[in-house]
C-alpha cells in the first residue's frame, strides 16, 4: 500500500511534465512550471465519489526527477520517469507511522486507485491526474501560507523518536492539543490532563517552565504517552514549523507532532 500511495503523490507532481528521456532512468523536463512548486493534493476521486484530502498532503518534484512530500500522515520519496502525459513511478520509500481510522481509509482508497500508468492534464496553476478506471486527483500549485506559532491550536497526533514516528493511542483522537500565547504561556491538553505554563521562544527553540497539570487518571496506554508527551515540553525543546505541521524535539531525539486546527469562521450577523 505504502508504494502505490508514493507512486499517487509523486505522479501528483510530475504529471505535467513531458519529453522524459529514454535512458532508462528518472528524467524531468522542465519546461514546463511543476518542479520546485510544492503541489497541494485537494481531493480524490473514486467511483464518482469524492473525498478532500488531508491537510498538508503535498509533493514537491526536482529538476533530476526526485519526488517528496507527505501525504497527510507520512512522509516519502521517489523517482520518476515522464514520457508525454503518462508518467512511470520507481519504487519509493516512506515513513511507516500508524494512522487515524478516517486518514488511514483515504490513504487505503489513494493506494489502491493510484496505481501504474497515469494521465495529466495541466490548466494553469490546477492539475489533474487520471487513472485508466477515470478516477482522478486533483492538486494546486497556491502557495500555503505557513501556520505561525502562536495562536492556532495545534493539535498532537504521533510521538517522535529520532526518525521514526508513532501514531497516539485511539483514546486520545482529537483530545491531545497545545496553544501557544502570545504572553509566553502554552495550555492545552495532553490527552487526559490539562496543562498551563510558561513557554519562552528563543530562536528555534522553545524553553518550558514547569508546567501545572490536573490530576486525573485515565487508561494505562493514555497515562504512559501522556508522559512521554510531559517528557517533550520539560526544558528546551527544538521547534519547526513546516506548512500547518508543528515538530517539537527535546535534547535526546524524543518528540512530538501537531497539526494546526483552522478555527471555525464565525457567523455573520
Amino acid at each position: 500500500m505504502t508504494t502505490s500511495v508514493l507512486a499517487l503523490l509523486t505522479l501528483a507532481a510530475c504529471g505535467t511534465e513531458t519529453g522524459a528521456g529514454d535512458d532508462g532512468g528518472s528524467s524531468v523536463d522542465t519546461a514546463l512550471p511543476v518542479t520546485g512548486v510544492k503541489w497541494t493534493v485537494d481531493t480524490l476521486t473514486v467511483n464518482g465519489k469524492q473525498a478532500k484530502a488531508p491537510a498538508g498532503a503535498h509533493v514537491e518534484i526536482d529538476a533530476k526527477g526526485r519526488a517528496s512530500g507527505n501525504f497527510g500522515c507520512n512522509q516519502f520519496g521517489a523517482d520518476v520517469t515522464v514520457k508525454g502525459d503518462s508518467i512511470t513511478v520507481g519504487p519509493g520509500q516512506s515513513t511507516e507511522m500508524g494512522c487515524e481510522k478516517d486518514l488511514q481509509k483515504f490513504e487505503t482508497a489513494l493506494s489502491r486507485a493510484f496505481a501504474g500508468e497515469l494521465k495529466a492534464k495541466l490548466a494553469g496553476d490546477r492539475l489533474t491526474l487520471t487513472t485508466p478506471q477515470g478516477d482522478t486527483i486533483a492538486l494546486t500549485s497556491k502557495p500555503e501560507r505557513p501556520a505561525q506559532l502562536v495562536g492556532p491550536e495545534w493539535a498532537v497526533d504521533s510521538l517522535l523518536d529520532g526518525g521514526t514516528a508513532s501514531s497516539l493511542p485511539a483514546e486520545m483522537t482529537g483530545k491531545a492539543q497545545l496553544t501557544f500565547g502570545k504572553d509566553g504561556t502554552v495550555r492545552g491538553n495532553l490527552g487526559c490532563n490539562n496543562v498551563s505554563g510558561k513557554a519562552t521562544v528563543d530562536g528555534s527553540t522553545i524553553i518550558f517552565g514547569s508546567l501545572a497539570s490536573t490530576r486525573k487518571m485515565c487508561p494505562a496506554p493514555v497515562m504512559e504517552t501522556e508522559q512521554a508527551l510531559h517528557h517533550v515540553l520539560k526544558g528546551k525543546a527544538a521547534y519547526k514549523i513546516d506548512g500547518r505541521t508543528l515538530s517539537l524535539t527535546a535534547a535526546d531525539g524524543k518528540g512530538l507532532s501537531a497539526t494546526a486546527i483552522e478555527a471555525e469562521p464565525r457567523p455573520r450577523k
